[in-house]
């Protein structure tokens, strides 16, 4: 049986909990899927949306919004979305002269050792805006995709400071939502990569890892969805729940269904 993410979920754009941090991981697979899910999910949801694309142009992201039924350009111009592209944003801290601070400041520094210009970047975006404006449910940061800091020369722990100041101000202070991606090398010499991970394991609600097929390429299933809910204030009985569905990407949609459930296979 066929069935969409949200359903896998139980989640609707007026069901959607507060507060909450759920970490994308992929191994051995594309997990952006997953990013273009929740883009689209919260945009639906009328919140207000701050998204970081550390890995993609806008126009990439946007052509995928449309096939999901939501327009990037239309939310950035009535100020649901503030997105920052960070191929671009680079470009201009590392050729362009700045006058003020830049999200990616860090480039410019020789021993950078902190995403503060980042995450005030963040805050502004989300802050509360008393005005004549739309009013939006709650907001949300968005960020695909964390590894890409590291690769940049960012070390683990300034990334998780920066993870753990945007929690304090969109999850607890704004009541919103957080959504990060982080790649799963598989690399046993990685240790940076394995710290981040290994932290936001530890501070996420939700976590869904996608993986790729040990038997490899398939033409009907495309990889497998782990998805592990933590509620720290449910009985030990209850507090950690697991399944794993595998799914099939399809060109406006992403079918999941249970292991051997597949058409394939039937």
């Amino acid at each position: 049986m066929f069935v969409e993410l949200n359903n896998l979920l139980n989640t609707t754009p007026d069901r959607a909990e507060q507060g909450k941090l759920t970490l994308l991981c992929d191994a051995k697979t594309d997990g952006s899927f997953l990013v273009h899910h929740f883009l689209s999910f919260y945009l639906k949801a009328n919140c207000k949306v701050c998204f970081v694309a550390l890995i993609q142009s806008f126009s990439h992201y946007s052509i995928v919004g449309q096939k999901l039924g939501v327009s990037l350009t239309m939310a950035r111009e009535r100020g649901q979305l503030v997105f920052l592209e960070g191929l671009k944003s680079a470009v201009d801290v590392v050729f362009q002269a700045q006058k003020e601070p830049q999200p990616l400041q860090f480039l410019r520094e020789a021993n950078a050792g902190n995403l503060k210009p980042l995450f005030e970047f963040v805050r502004e975006a989300l802050k509360p805006v008393d005005s004549g404006e739309a009013r939006w449910t709650y907001p949300v940061l968005l960020v695909d995709d964390l590894s890409v800091l590291l690769s940049l020369g960012m070390g683990a722990v300034a990334v998780l400071d920066f993870i753990h100041y945007c929690r304090a101000t969109v999850c607890w202070e704004l009541k919103g939502n957080m959504v990060v991606l982080v790649h799963d090398s598989g690399d046993a010499e990685d240790e940076e990569n394995d710290i981040l991970l290994n932290g936001l394991s530890h501070q996420s609600h939700l976590i869904l890892r996608a993986e790729g097929l040990a038997t490899g390429f398939c033409r009907d299933v495309h990889g497998q969805l782990r998805i592990l809910w933590r509620r720290p204030s449910q009985s030990t009985a209850q507090r950690d729940q697991s399944f794993t569905y595998q799914y099939k990407i399809q060109d406006k949609s992403v079918s999941f269904f249970a292991k051997g459930m597949s058409p394939a296979v039937l």
